[in-house]
């Protein structure tokens, strides 16, 4: 039986349903129509440009993923976008075809061009990323002003390595690419790279099986501003930390810039050679944090187009009621726009709230052990680096149990995994913990109080965002 246009669609939405949370299905997904289907060649609507654009930036991977999934190799996506315009289309239809097979090797690798010294490198930027863009605040000052003064004199400055940490969704993505983005403009035949540490990791795999090793360290060491997104999955990472660290002490040694992005800062780097984190140290390592109420609301105010009319309220709620993670902040306020344009609505607070409730809904199940161990860490004044740390001082291991039972109880992690992120512990010490802050309940109640607290701590943490103002 040959498959139908329709009944491709079909396959290809209930695999996407899976993959994300059902707002965003509801707003990016289920309006789009399968209109053809030619052999290995889907065709589908969608409502505007706009539409369009935001699929091609946040959902072509998983777009590639899932037509590649349903029709095979070499397949191919092409779009029909309804436009207001009518003057230069036929039917009020602009049609756009995805050439691009998908395929493993969609992103050109940039070491494998013969006579790479002399090669044009590719940078891998994102381009829309800038630092006239990205809104500083308290939260961000001192990372924000290194990467402006190391764009301007790379390799030159004090800032060198430069190690932006934090937080998921705080903008160290954005912040590492801008700076490469702003050095080329300063200096355009500057040699810049971006790159992923999971990239990294694959290059010098294939470059390890081809045999080429030599020539992809060589390639590296001709950087002159090296971008490393994620640092911290070295870790565990032998053979590539290895690599890595000759490739840092060449670049270091001629004068050239490395700035690195982690979600910790270096000294709290598990399972990284020493020597490694030792010059991470060498330079700056400068943190994000959560961008205070004033930087939310010039952040909202920046991705807001002209002629949109979002009322005072609107915007003071969601900066209230969105507070960690600058990248939901954006994408409440992407999803608002879209079901105030495709539903014909008034953005208001009802609807803001109605976004918002759904955001929170589909990140309840989000709380992590970092999350509960920097909650505990603050309710004791305590860094979070001592719950990881092998001190037997009562209060700091009192502190770590604490976090382990509210980690079993809050998480899905495994008593396995829990262990790991104080230390390296085994599953019996989360086991012997949980016990132990059990019993100590049944027979303290001051401690009991201190435990009450925290869960009610964590319960607004998994709650925030429905407050109503």
């Amino acid at each position: 039986m040959s498959k139908t246009h329709g009944d491709v669609w079909q396959r290809c939405l209930e695999y996407i349903r899976m993959n994300i949370n059902p707002n965003s299905f509801k707003t990016w997904f289920e309006p789009i129509k399968a209109i053809s289907l030619n052999e290995k060649s889907l065709t589908i609507q969608v409502p505007n440009q706009f539409f369009f654009e935001w699929l091609e930036e946040n959902y072509v991977t998983l777009l590639k993923k899932t037509i590649k999934r349903e029709l095979g190799p070499g397949a191919k996506l092409e779009y029909q976008i309804v436009v207001e315009n009518h003057k230069d289309t036929m039917n009020g239809i602009q049609q756009f075809t995805q050439k691009e097979e998908y395929s493993a090797s969609d992103i050109k690798n940039p070491f494998v061009i013969p006579g790479i010294k002399s090669a044009k490198i590719e940078p891998q930027l994102n381009e829309t990323y800038r630092i006239e863009n990205f809104i500083e605040g308290d939260c961000n000052k001192l990372a924000r002003s290194a990467g402006k003064a190391i764009s301007k004199n790379p390799g030159k400055t004090a800032f060198n390595p430069l190690v932006i940490y934090g937080d998921v969704g705080l903008g160290k993505t954005h912040l590492a690419n801008a700076i490469g983005n702003s050095a080329l403009e300063e200096f355009p035949n500057l040699s810049v790279l971006y790159v992923t540490t999971e990239r990294f990791t694959n290059q010098i795999v294939d470059s390890i099986k081809k045999n080429e090793l030599s020539e992809l360290t060589q390639f590296y060491q001709g950087i002159d501003l090296l971008i490393v997104d994620d640092i911290q999955f070295l870790s565990g990472r032998t053979k590539t930390q290895e690599i890595f660290f000759n490739i840092f002490n060449q670049l270091h040694q001629s004068g050239k810039q490395i700035v690195m992005t982690s979600d910790k800062p270096p000294k709290m780097l598990e399972g990284i050679q020493v020597r490694l984190i030792s010059r991470f140290k060498w330079g700056l390592s400068a943190d994000l944090q959560e961008p205070e109420f004033e930087t939310r609301l010039a952040i909202l105010a920046s991705k807001l187009e002209e002629g949109i009319d979002f009322p005072k309220e609107v915007k003071e709620y969601i900066c209230y009621n969105v507070s960690q993670n600058v990248r939901e902040l954006e994408g409440v306020i992407v999803s608002l726009i879209a079901q105030s344009t495709l539903n014909n609505k008034v953005i208001s607070l009802e609807l803001a709230q109605s976004v918002i409730d759904n955001y929170v809904t589909s990140t309840e199940a989000q709380l992590t052990v970092d999350n509960i161990k920097k909650l505990v860490a603050e309710h004791f004044s305590l860094p979070i680096e001592k719950l990881q740390s092998k001190t037997r001082k009562r209060e700091i291991v009192i502190a770590r149990q604490l976090s382990m039972y509210l980690a079993k109880n809050h998480t899905k992690d495994s008593l396995k995994q829990i262990g790991a992120n104080f230390g390296g512990r085994d599953h019996s010490t989360v086991i012997y913990s949980c016990k132990t802050v059990k019993d100590l309940m049944d027979t303290d109640l001051l401690f009991r109080d201190t435990v009450q607290e925290l869960e009610r701590k964590v319960q607004m943490q998994l709650n925030r965002g429905k407050i109503v103002v």
